[in-house]
């Protein structure tokens, strides 16, 4: 066996330096990484990744040789001189860690650079001088994969992935049974990404939409053709019927109106509309059904007849939010994502429902918990909690919003990877009986970067369609100028590809605290406006999360949620020095959600308790945890997590927003603490408010609103309603604002992101 191996690596290096050569020995690709050698440039699906000068040769040399030891001696001839006296051993470190951070790889994980304990560093296969093919693969082994289901006798599955490696190199030019083929089928820029795809029942085409129009696109030979639509039908792609010459679109007929339902036919012809507040549709295999999701923050499973008549409710969310359903082959049973929002707990967690429309019943088949979580107690145990014969998976995953099942019975899906590549999520498959039942062990299917948005395929699932984004935001600095009245162009503070979100500033209003999962999970950072690399504030193995800067100025409290399988504890309020050291506990509280801090003179820090319809405020020292509810501020509706507020830094005004609602005109209400007193405006123009922050001088609020054909602004909203538009955007969302205390900056976060299509090809 190792001399097999041996020789399929040789293979593979030789294939690889083929490959270098074709291209004028300038550039060779791996994955969605392409490296040009002469122009010395590393580019990510087309982008340049900024990488300096000695990782980039570091990389280039584990290129030259793939799947082998490439031992620190000779990176260190490669990267430096011999008249050069450095720390070689700290500085190789230092530019292996840089090359991890470009190519989204770890230490603790690789899916690139692989470390060789005492020896060096080997550059894992298979490399992709196109297309990339690669063998279904089998989760890796307990103790590097997070993905792993109970065998009867409560033996873990351990795939061999050495032995799936050396099959499929062998047989690299035949395709056999069991084979994947990964081909790209869109290469939109950052600025034009893909909206929606759907691939066509019999595999010939690719349906897509983006900022530019409608496409049909013939996969086999790249043709694209554009669909002609009515002016001002902007309309996304989101299902085929099953004759293959008509789709089902989403379309947002205005700024407030929320997506409804379409027909069209790629022969032409007028749209005709299906239904309104609708979205997510699946047609059965048989065409005679539609299942659609309805709903704003309270979601709704919906199954109606294909031509849009007859809809009925069929699952009332409560606390859930539902992917994209997915029918099974005989049209009586219909499985979907659920997500189930907790107030008190750090993301959504997920499972995989099936929902039998001849009785009613409802069946867990998988669980997952939340990508942040670290393990919970019942990770790779059956599960005894739900109907049925479920089964939980890691704790640490959650499922994407889309499936697909197949005609053989095969259901396809996504689950996010380990951190620190949390971000990132890849296609599995797993066999069911034909009662919908789980009947075997999980399949890899891909590994790649970015995260999975949409799964859809032909009926046999020989071909899917993936569509993969990445949405990291970044915080900004824009100079508040002309009193109050004008914002400057922002200007991003944060530079790696990671989620950083900002919450506070120091006294002086010179620097930022933020919370950035960089590390795999949120930690809490402090970076000055003048300089390009944080400091690492509040560390540690547990989600940092809302640093708020104390009266005092020199505290910052900051709130730890519980773990996902640990619900009955406390969500705990903490505090640290701003000029660092050990964190204290200031209290422990059920359904601790926020926290705020006025400026002195004032004292007054709140925090809220939310439930499913109840959002409660209580003041708290930071020093003693002493706390008392404000029963004037008491909030009561469904869904109570949907509020945003905000308290003014003179401690004299408390600001709440409903995020997304019926209302037709999003409002913000004043609640004046002092005397109990309220008053409302609504953000006319605008369809939804994502957050509200107080201004620097308690006049007024930033808010970040938006519309549903995907506008993005920040607001300002003095205490009289007048409101003055300071910022708008179509290409990036648009996050909440963070004053300085000098009234002269504003901390926003921003984000732009990419999406582009794939295709699975299943033998």
């Amino acid at each position: 066996m190792k001399g097999s191996y041996s020789a399929k690596l040789r293979a593979l290096r030789s294939e690889s330096i083929a490959v270098i050569s074709e291209n004028g020995a300038r550039s060779v690709r791996f994955g969605i990484f392409e490296l040009d050698l002469q122009a010395g440039e590393l580019r990510r699906s087309g982008l340049k990744v900024k990488l300096q000068e000695q990782p980039f040769q570091a990389l280039a040399l584990l290129l030259e040789r793939p799947g082998e030891v490439v031992t620190r001696e000779e990176l260190q001839k490669k990267l430096w001189s011999t008249d050069t006296f450095v720390d070689f051993d700290h500085s190789l470190n230092a530019a292996i860690r840089r090359l991890r951070d470009a190519l989204g790889d770890s230490a603790e994980n690789p899916r690139f650079v692989e470390t060789v304990a005492r020896r060096g560093y080997r550059f894992l296969p298979p490399l992709d001088g196109g297309n990339g093919s690669f063998a279904a693969a089998s989760p890796r082994p307990a103790t590097d994969s997070k993905w792993k289901f109970l065998l009867t006798g409560g033996v873990l599955l351990a795939g061999v992935v050495v032995g799936l490696l050396i099959a499929h190199w062998s047989q690299r030019n035949t395709t056999k049974s069991g084979e994947i083929k990964l081909r790209r089928l869109t290469a939109n820029p950052e600025d034009n990404p893909v909206a929606g795809a759907v691939i066509s029942p019999d595999g010939k085409y690719l349906a897509f939409a983006d900022n530019t129009g409608f496409y049909l696109r013939e996969i086999d030979n790249g043709e694209t053709h554009a669909l002609k639509l009515p002016p001002g039908f902007a309309a996304v792609p989101a299902a085929w019927y099953p004759d293959g010459t008509h789709l089902i679109a989403t379309w947002v007929e205005g700024p407030k109106v929320p997506a409804s339902l379409w027909q069209i036919s790629i022969m032409g012809g007028t749209p005709r509309k299906l239904i309104d507040d609708a979205r997510r549709p699946a047609v059965s295999l048989q065409g005679s059904q539609i299942a659609i999701v309805r709903g704003g923050n309270l979601s709704e499973l919906w199954v109606m007849q294909s031509d849009g008549e007859n809809p009925r409710r069929l699952v009332v969310g409560q606390k859930s939010v539902f992917g994209t359903p997915a029918w099974s082959p005989d049209g009586r049973r219909i499985a979907c994502v659920a997500g189930i929002y907790a107030p008190d707990i750090f993301e959504v967690r997920t499972s995989i429902e099936m929902y039998d429309l001849d009785n009613g019943r409802q069946e867990t088949l998988l669980s997952a918990g939340s990508p942040q979580s670290p393990l919970s107690p019942e990770r790779g145990v059956q599960h005894s909690g739900t109907v049925g014969r479920g089964w939980v998976l890691d704790s640490s995953a959650h499922f994407g919003p889309s499936l697909v099942w197949t005609a053989d019975n095969q259901l396809i899906y996504s689950l996010s990877e380990p951190r620190p590549n949390q971000g990132d999520s890849n296609v599995w498959s797993v066999q069911l009986d034909s009662q919908g039942h789980v009947a075997g062990s999980a399949s890899r299917l891909t590994a790649t970067q970015d995260d999975v948005a949409t799964l859809n395929a032909t009926p046999d699932g020989k071909r899917i369609a993936v569509t993969k984004y990445s949405l990291n935001p970044d915080v900004y600095v824009a100079e508040v100028k002309a009193t109050g009245t004008r914002l400057g162009t922002p200007q991003r503070l944060t530079l790696d590809e990671r989620r950083d979100l900002p919450f506070s500033w120091t006294p002086d209003s010179k620097a930022v605290l933020f919370s950035s999962d960089r590390d795999g999970i949120y930690h809490i950072f402090k970076q000055r406006i003048d300089q390009s690399v944080p400091d690492l504030l509040v560390g540690g193995s547990e989600q940092a999360m809302v640093p708020r800067l104390a009266p005092d100025n020199s505290t910052v409290v900051y709130v730890i949620w519980p773990r996902l399988g640990e619900s009955a504890l406390h969500g705990r309020l903490m505090r640290v020095p701003l000029s660092g050291g050990p964190p204290q506990l200031v209290l422990e509280h059920q359904g601790l959600g926020n926290v705020q801090c006025a400026r002195l003179p004032s004292t007054l820090c709140l925090f809220d308790v939310r439930s499913p319809t109840e959002l409660s405020f209580f003041s708290f020292d930071p020093v003693t945890g002493q706390s008392q509810e404000l029963k004037q501020a008491k909030i009561q509706d469904t869904p109570a997590y949907a509020y945003n507020w905000s308290l003014s830094p003179d401690g004299k005004i408390l600001a709440t927003a409903k995020r997304k609602g019926a209302e037709k005109d999003p409002n913000i209400t004043f609640l004046f603490l002092d005397t109990g007193s309220k008053r409302s405006f609504t953000a006319q123009a605008w369809s939804g408010i994502s957050s509200i922050d107080f201004a620097a001088d308690s006049r007024s609020v930033w808010a970040s609103v938006y519309t549903n054909t995907g506008k993005w602004a920040m607001l300002n909203i003095d205490l009289r309603g007048h409101t003055r538009t300071m910022l708008e955007d179509t290409t990036m969302m648009v996050g909440w604002a963070i004053p300085a205390p000098d009234g002269k900056h504003l901390a926003l976060w921003k984000a732009r992101g990419t999406s582009n299509v794939w295709m699975l090809e299943r033998y």
